[in-house]
């Protein structure tokens, strides 16, 4: 199976009513984890890499190589989409160069203007080449790369203009913030979620900051026309417990250091139990 687009999943996604997961990927060890799972549960799945993490990983064409390379030697049937998460205009024409299969271009914390400006041109060098694009209206609160957001509401009318380009999936900002959500978060605005759907018609609606929104808005959202929904931060804490107690378990080699490969173990399965319970939530188990 080679790397897909998302547009066919997404759209199965959402005339299906379930969403499909977008998981981060950070090194070798996550993404075999969720690559293993999504196998595993039959579902298909998205690899979200942001622009730090292409960074870290050594560039994007070593993790196209890294992702396919792990795809062929562990007989992975199911869809997968590697997903360009949260890119600035550079970085999504060299995704586009790298061999990714799914872009998104995050123009939200620009004049609407040139966000619809920047988005067509990529709209057209993502259709040529067959490659899913996802558009970004109202920005995601918390912080992601470097883009600051409120948990801002996106207007509608916005929406609809960005997404009557031609683009794959929109995320629109309805409340939703990126990492831990503060106690005093007031939740999605499913009202202005509703309008935004009406507006847009059929085309998959993606939630970023799945970590902590609650399992009866999770599912309300993919009522409403959500099929993508973003999870990060929740792999990073499972990520980082499991390895803490590893650690605290002072399993060295004598005095020697810890074996690598036996550190990043705990923190691996922690990922995989994670993004096990996330797909059965979205409800994507078995579908791919």
């Amino acid at each position: 199976m080679m790397l897909v687009s998302a547009k066919e999943m997404l759209t199965k996604a959402k005339a299906g009513k379930y969403a499909v997961g977008q998981f981060n990927i950070n090194n070798l060890e996550w993404t075999k984890s969720i690559l293993q799972t999504a196998q595993e549960l039959q579902s298909p799945v998205i690899l979200g890499v942001s622009e730090g993490a292409g960074k870290y990983m050594c560039g994007y064409k070593t993790i196209v190589g890294m992702v396919k390379g792990m795809m062929e030697e562990m007989n992975i049937t199911v869809p997968v989409a590697l997903h360009l998460d949260h890119g600035s205009y550079e970085g999504a024409k060299a995704c586009i160069n790298a061999g990714f299969s799914s872009i998104m271009f995050d123009g939200s914390h620009l004049p609407i203007e040139e966000n619809i400006a920047k988005t067509t041109e990529l709209v057209n060098a993502c259709g040529v080449l067959g490659l899913s694009l996802e558009a970004e209206v109202g920005s995601i609160g918390g912080e992601e790369d470097g883009v600051v957001g409120a948990g801002e509401c996106a207007d509608p009318e916005e929406c609809k203009a960005v997404a009557d380009l031609g683009v794959t999936m929109l995320a629109a900002g309805i409340g939703n913030i990126h990492g831990k959500y503060p106690d005093n978060w007031a939740g999605l605005s499913f009202e202005t979620l509703d309008a935004i759907q009406a507006k847009t018609g059929d085309m998959p609606l993606v939630l970023h900051g799945g970590t902590g929104i609650p399992e009866d808005m999770i599912k309300k959202a993919i009522s409403l026309g959500v099929a993508k929904i973003n999870v990060n931060t929740e792999c990073q804490l499972s990520f980082q417990e499991a390895t803490r107690k590893y650690i605290e378990e002072g399993k060295d080699l004598q005095g020697k250091g810890f074996d690598p490969r036996k550190l990043l173990a705990p923190g691996a399965e922690a990922i995989k139990a994670t993004v096990k319970e996330k797909m059965e939530l979205f409800g994507s188990v078995g579908k791919a």
